[in-house]
């Protein structure tokens, strides 16, 4: 078991499963098996690029493997070498055209109408409260009495 041997067989392992998950092959072969799978439910089969890899791997741990234990470790090794294939020869995905900027919450300072009418004018005063709130909604909060409504 040499790197040369090892690197060929995660070629090899890439190009078959990259071959069965997202080639038609000739005469569509390869789609018209995935087309049963799904049938059958074994659709994870046929659509998983990393299950799939794990099955086409087995067969090749058990070929170049010379004791249970090199094959038991190179049949994930194949497996994720082949993942790690597939995802350098996909391309990067595209930058969105627009950015939104988050969301944030505006803290301001609360402001408590003192509801003690100004004798000569008869409004109300407003005094800045202590502390600071989430302003969740703008509406305008009144307090009247039975008397005032009429």
């Amino acid at each position: 078991m040499n790197f040369l041997g090892i690197s060929i067989a995660v070629l090899a392992v890439w190009r078959v499963t990259h071959l069965l998950q997202t080639e038609d092959g000739p005469f569509e072969v390869f789609e018209h098996c995935r087309s049963w799978l799904r049938r059958v439910s074994l659709a994870g089969l046929a659509d998983c690029f990393y299950c799939l890899s794990m099955w086409v791997a087995a067969p090749v741990a058990l070929a170049l493997g010379s004791s249970w234990i090199e094959r038991l470790i190179l049949w994930p090794a194949l497996s994720g070498a082949a993942i790690f294939l597939n995802r350098a020869a996909q391309p990067k995905p595209e930058l969105p055209s627009y950015f939104e900027e988050p969301i944030r919450e505006e803290k301001q300072k609360c402001f408590a109408a003192e509801m003690q009418k100004d004798n000569l004018l008869g409004i109300l005063r407003s005094i800045p409260a202590p502390y600071e709130f989430t302003i969740l909604s703008c509406a305008p909060l009144y307090s009247v009495t039975r008397d005032e409504r009429g």
